[in-house]
């Protein structure tokens, strides 16, 4: 399972209780390459971690990452 699924299920209270928020099975999630884009907003509203953090190649950096680069 990639980090940033493992992490946001810690956030929701475990893989299961994720999967189970998600409406899916925990197993689905163990394919996973990244954290598919219809997934993000809801992942974010359950585990507290910012869709950038999920999902940077769409929704860019957080805007304190932007503000240490700049």
């Amino acid at each position: 399972m990639i980090d940033i699924v493992t992490k946001a299920a810690a956030g929701a209270g475990g893989i299961v209780a994720l999967a189970r928020h998600l409406k899916i099975s925990h197993n689905a999630m163990y394919s996973w390459k990244r954290v598919p884009a219809e997934r993000v907003i809801e992942i974010e509203r359950v585990s507290g971690i910012s869709r950038h953090e999920l999902r940077p190649d769409l929704f860019g950096p957080a805007a304190s990452e932007q503000e240490t680069a700049a």
